[in-house]
Formats: structure tokens, C-alpha cells, sequence
């Protein structure tokens, strides 16, 4: 289920992309056992191979070599690869939604560094691989625990302790406007529903486009982003007040939706907090089109995987990404 915005473990239908997306997700357990079978007919071979049998044909033991030689192959991948490099080093991973276009494109395969995070902790701007707060989920989307089923990739933009607001689509942090935001506002040139070519908006459409303001605050006794606008805040509608629709002023979760008028004009008058210790803000690139931290609020320190370092596939988009 494609809403848009997701960063999920999914690659095009098909072909070598979703193969290699999938056998880079493939549980540990999985592995474990795909080692101990390997390992077991690898045993098992070396055994035939070392008994003396003289009509034994010559073809059988060369094939039975060339197996074993293989399996210690798959051996050797399962257990540095997926139980030593994929845990503590680097895994890939693949996009499937533009909500960081245009420095992460639909189908690009990145390499996250799981590495750099166990001795250091995020820094704004970084881009991150996380595994996303349950307040993000739509229908289908969390598994029997009620955790998130996939992992999202999304911009650093408030580390513990920023204050972090966006005005009228502008950004600020601590007080000061963000020059540089890698931000990009965009339309979808192909199918709304799974995009995968956008375009800039023109001048004339960025007239035309609602652009909406954030902030954390703390209402009815707990820390939530609000978005909001001249006609409303964390709307479960919200309403379009530039004359275009080229995509909402902003999306919420329903975890924080405001559907009394008269809340909705109270939370808009909270002070901006700061954010939380151990608690990092999330958004996306692609401003108008990625559902970020803007609209389920934050990620703990503990949910934060990896940092994205560069897109490996297609060869043609190879570039790195910090």
C-alpha cells in the first residue's frame, strides 16, 4: 500500500530490484537456518568424499567437490555478510516513494552506514534510516506487536534541544531561519497514487500553493507537531486556502487530529517547545509530498538505524548523499 509519502521495504514489482531488496532483508533467523542446512550437507559431503570407494565415479566426486566448495561459499556470505556486516556495518536499502526527491529517487538503492551511529549520534541534515513511531501507520501497516512493519528514510532536522518551526513553508531553528534546506516543492508527473517522476513547481504554482507553518507543542498534556494554517490546524480536512490544489496544505496523523474549531485556534496560541533529550524531528525533502515527522511527530534515539551514504543503484543516479 502506497501512500505517497512511505519510505517501504519494497522494490518495483519484480526483476533483480525486488530480489535484491528482499535478500538484503531476509530475517537473521532465516540465515541461521540456511547456515546450519549448509553447513550440515557440507559435513555431510566432506564425510562421502574422505571414504575410500573405488567405483566411486570420477564425475560424482568432482560434482560433489564443486558443491561442497559452493556451499562453503554461502557459508561464508550468511555468516560475515548477513550476521556480522548487516547488523553492525552497512545494509541496503530501496526507495519506493519520492517524499525525498530529488537527492533520493523512487527505486534508488542506498547503503546506510549501521555503524557510524553506535559511536555517534545524529547530526541535522544527516540523512537517516529509522524505524518509524507506530503513530505513522496506516491501516495494515503494523504487525502482531503493533510495531511498524518497514523502515522510513527521511532528513535530520531538529536534533534534542532544537527549536524547530517552519513559517509559512520557511524554516527555523533556535530562533533563526535555515538557509540551507534542501527542500523542494513538487507535483507528480505520472500516477498520484505511486508516483514516480515529479517536477519542481513553477513560480506561478508556488503562488498558488498553501504553505503551511509547524511547531511542537504541548496540548490536552502532551507534546504534539501541529500544523496549521490562516483556516484551521491539525484539520482531519484541512482546507486549501491558495485557490490551487496541487496536494494538501499539510497531512496529520490521526493520533493528533483536531477536529474542534475552537482547539484548533487554542493550539495555534502554544509556545513552540523544544525538542525533547533523546528525541529527533524527521521530514522529508520533498516538502508538499512526504509524510514526515511534521505529521507524526518524533523519533527516538533508539529507533534510528543508519546513516543513508550513498545510492548504489540505479548506476545511472550513483552519487553519494551527504
Amino acid at each position: 500500500m502506497d501512500h505517497n509519502w512511505l519510505f517501504l521495504a519494497q522494490a518495483h514489482v519484480g526483476g533483480t530490484q525486488e530480489f535484491v531488496d528482499q535478500l538484503a532483508r531476509t530475517p537473521i533467523s532465516r540465515i541461521v537456518i540456511f547456515v546450519a542446512i549448509l553447513t550440515a550437507l557440507r559435513v555431510g559431503l566432506t564425510y562421502w568424499l574422505n571414504q575410500p570407494d573405488p567405483h566411486r565415479k570420477p564425475r560424482f566426486q568432482k560434482l560433489a567437490a564443486g558443491c561442497s566448495e559452493l556451499f562453503d561459499a554461502f557459508i561464508y556470505a550468511g555468516v560475515f555478510v548477513f550476521m556480522l556486516i548487516r547488523p553492525f556495518g552497512v545494509q541496503a536499502f530501496v526507495i519506493p516513494t519520492g517524499s525525498m526527491w530529488p537527492q533520493l529517487r523512487v527505486n534508488d538503492f542506498i547503503v546506510a552506514n549501521k555503524a557510524v551511529y553506535r559511536f555517534s549520534d545524529p547530526k541535522r541534515d544527516d540523512i537517516v534510516v529509522f524505524h518509524p513511531p507506530s503513530t505513522a501507520a496506516f491501516p495494515g501497516d503494523l504487525d502482531a506487536t503493533g510495531d511498524m512493519k518497514s523502515d522510513f528514510v527521511k532528513r535530520c532536522i531538529g536534533i534534542p534541544g532544537d527549536l524547530v518551526e517552519v513559517k509559512n513553508g520557511i524554516l527555523y531553528r533556535n530562533g533563526e531561519k535555515v538557509e540551507k534546506t534542501h527542500d523542494a516543492y513538487s507535483v507528480c508527473m505520472d500516477d498520484p497514487n505511486h508516483c514516480q517522476e515529479y517536477r519542481d513547481l513553477t513560480p506561478e504554482e508556488m503562488k498558488h500553493t498553501t504553505m503551511p507553518s509547524f511547531k511542537l507543542v504541548i496540548f490536552n498534556g502532551r507534546l504534539i507537531p501541529l500544523n496549521y494554517t490562516e483556516a484551521d490546524a491539525n484539520s482531519p480536512d484541512p482546507e486549501i486556502i491558495a485557490g490551487m490544489r496541487l496536494a494538501y496544505p499539510y497531512s496529520i496523523a490521526k493520533e493528533f487530529q483536531i477536529a474542534d474549531p475552537k482547539e484548533q485556534r487554542e493550539a495555534v496560541h502554544r509556545p513552540a517547545q523544544r525538542l525533547p533529550s533523546g528525541m529527533y524531528l524527521m521530514m522529508g525533502d520533498n516538502r508538499n509530498n512526504s509524510y514526515d515527522g511534521r505529521a507524526w511527530g518524533l523519533v527516538s534515539r533508539d529507533r534510528i538505524i543508519g546513516r543513508a551514504e550513498f545510492v548504489w543503484l540505479p548506476v545511472s543516479h550513483w552519487h553519494t548523499t551527504r
